[in-house]
């Protein structure tokens, strides 16, 4: 069997780092890179930045969107970018926010999951809005490739609260997603592969995510977050936690050599 992703990720943290670029080719960031936007632009920015960081961060993160907006031609370049990362030596990280049930979450997981797949990445991120036994597809096919699964938990954006802070009882539905995750992470070491997705511009944290599982945390640079919010906010689980950045980065091509460097000074920051 694959050896576990949890496992995968704490050697690569500890050999580059935690941080994770993400690799999101909006239409602003390659005009910046003086690309056109069409697949000919998306191919440069994809293939640049893998070149770029690998060897220089632990985890990249493609947001599966930017791709698709191009077509069939946008999700190539994609499954080009998930292969040519991952044979650098890349650990990836796909965005893609899936949630649905039964059968159609099962294709949605063995499309990103499975290793027979051409799209295989090392972990997805999820949305347990339909109920998390409806990851159930995820979490089992995530077991079998070893492969890991990012929980939508308390995220950045505006809106998240009206229905991550709504009550179960005594508990919050985030507080709820989180207490399965550590269930399912239980007994793990050095971590389970059940992770968490927890904007660092959440402001204050009120839930406990010590989930024994990597924390994904969005929104760290060009968004707002601070070095200090993650000290503050997850000084105490510092081990599990995966700041993610992309304009903060990315900014800087399209320079091999300077985005390097974006990407060194910026996880010298979280060191």
């Amino acid at each position: 069997m694959t050896e576990a992703f949890g496992t995968r990720l704490s050697a690569a943290v500890a050999r580059y780092g935690p941080l994770c670029v993400g690799i999101d080719p909006h239409a602003s960031l390659l005009a910046s890179w003086g690309l056109p936007d069409d697949v000919s632009g998306l191919e440069r920015f994809a293939a640049t930045s893998v070149e770029a960081l690998a060897g220089q961060v632990a985890v990249v993160k493609p947001q599966s969107a930017f791709f698709e907006r191009h077509g069939a031609a946008g999700v190539a370049v994609l499954e080009r970018t998930i292969r040519d990362a991952r044979d650098a030596g890349l650990l990836v990280l796909l965005d893609v926010k899936r949630g649905d049930i039964g059968s159609t979450a099962q294709a949605y997981a063995d499309a990103y999951l499975d290793a027979a797949s051409p799209m295989q990445a090392d972990a997805v991120t999820v949305s347990p809005y339909l109920g998390f036994g409806s990851l159930e597809p995820f979490l089992t096919s995530a077991e079998r490739n070893g492969g890991g699964v990012f929980v939508l938990a308390l995220t950045s954006n505006p809106e998240g609260p009206e229905v991550q802070h709504a009550r179960v009882g005594e508990r919050s539905v985030a507080g709820v997603m989180l207490d399965h995750l550590r269930a399912r992470n239980a007994d793990a070491s050095p971590q389970g592969s059940y992770g968490a997705v927890v904007g660092a511009t959440v402001g204050e944290l009120e839930e406990d995510v010590a989930i024994n599982g990597p924390l994904l945390v969005p929104g760290f640079g060009a968004q707002g977050g601070t070095v200090e919010d993650l000290r503050r906010l997850f000084g105490h689980v510092w081990d599990h936690v995966v700041p993610a950045s992309s304009r903060g980065v990315l900014a800087a091509g399209p320079d091999v050599r300077a985005l390097r460097a974006a990407a060194a000074a910026t996880a010298d920051q979280l060191r």
